[in-house]
């Protein structure tokens, strides 16, 4: 099993293929965004906050594409689930992958929690489902951020990184968080 939070900035991203819904397959090799490419993973049909947080990143996913950021969200739900989750809640501007298999989501740095029974929209929560997670990653595949939760709530804003894109891209402002032996580096100086 795969250490949490082994992911360190500036370095390479895991692989990452999935199926998509609609047919085809989504690779993260694949991608050449003129900035970035956000993953987004959430946690499935089952929970109503990833409805309204996708539903959010729906509406403003033309924005991202303007700003060069290709999208693509994800889940470990089955196809069956991931296709109920894009229609009931509306995701026609989205990439919804489905089947990330839970070794690779810990590849991720995600963090796996065990299903508890019905969830408060109503649907059953699956035995094993991987929390949230959101990453940008740079056109040569290296991994610029990273945030995951073991919650559902208390996510990153999109409208908030939306803001901050112009700057980041402006400035060619560099990935933090990169230090992996803080001892070594304070030495270096």
């Amino acid at each position: 099993m795969s250490a949490i939070n082994s992911l360190i900035p500036r370095q390479q991203a895991p692989s990452l293929e999935v199926a998509t819904v609609g047919g085809g397959t989504w690779n993260l090799a694949d991608q050449s965004p003129e900035n970035f490419t956000m993953v987004v993973f959430y946690r499935g049909l089952h929970c109503p906050i990833c409805s309204m947080y996708l539903g959010d990143l729906n509406n403003k996913a033309e924005e991202f594409a303007g700003k060069g950021v290709n999208v693509v969200v994800i889940s470990s739900d089955q196809e069956d689930r991931a296709t109920e989750a894009k229609e009931k809640w509306g995701l026609d501007n989205l990439t919804v992958g489905y089947g990330v298999d839970l070794d690779k989501a810990r590849d991720w740095g995600l963090y796996i929690s065990a299903g508890k029974g019905v969830s408060g929209a109503g649907i059953e929560e699956p035995d094993l489902f991987s929390e949230p997670g959101l990453f940008l990653v740079k056109p040569d595949n290296s991994v610029y951020f990273i945030t995951t939760q073991t919650m559902p709530f208390a996510r990153p804003s999109f409208g908030d990184i939306l803001k901050v894109l112009d700057f980041v891209i402006s400035k060619d402002y560099p990935a933090r968080g990169e230090v992996v032996d803080h001892g070594q580096a304070a030495a270096a100086e």
